[in-house]
């Protein structure tokens, strides 16, 4: 079973950085992608970013194009989530996972446990 585990996560001022990581125990292609998921308290899931496991394509919600950047590192089994410009509707728990691709948290299979992301002045 594939098990992933984040980190990275932190308290930054608006405008600041972050970078995110996603350690898998196995990289599979089994599974097509992994995306990068947030929630804020009281909210419901959200799709943030996902990668491809097999060509490396991207995908991003809106809210988030031109400031953060999804990678990936085959040979560390990681996947980076690189947070520029933050603001603070960015704040929430940041959850990567794998599954099936797209933004959907549904069509993702296994999760890892989520790093606390804060930006505040």
């Amino acid at each position: 079973q594939v098990q992933l585990v984040e980190s990275g996560g932190g308290l930054v001022q608006p405008g600041g950085f972050l970078r995110l990581s996603c350690v898998l125990s196995e990289f599979t292609l089994d599974y097509y992608a992994i995306g990068w998921f947030r929630q804020a308290q009281g909210q419901a899931r959200e799709g943030v970013s996902c990668i491809s496991t097999s060509d490396g394509s991207t995908l991003y919600t809106a809210s988030v194009k031109g400031r953060f950047t999804i990678s990936r590192d085959n040979g560390k089994n990681t996947v980076y989530l690189e947070m520029n410009s933050l603001k603070p509707e960015d704040t929430g728990v940041y959850y990567c996972a794998s599954g099936m691709g797209g933004l959907r948290p549904t069509d993702y299979v296994h999760w890892g446990q989520g790093t606390q992301v804060t930006i505040s002045s």
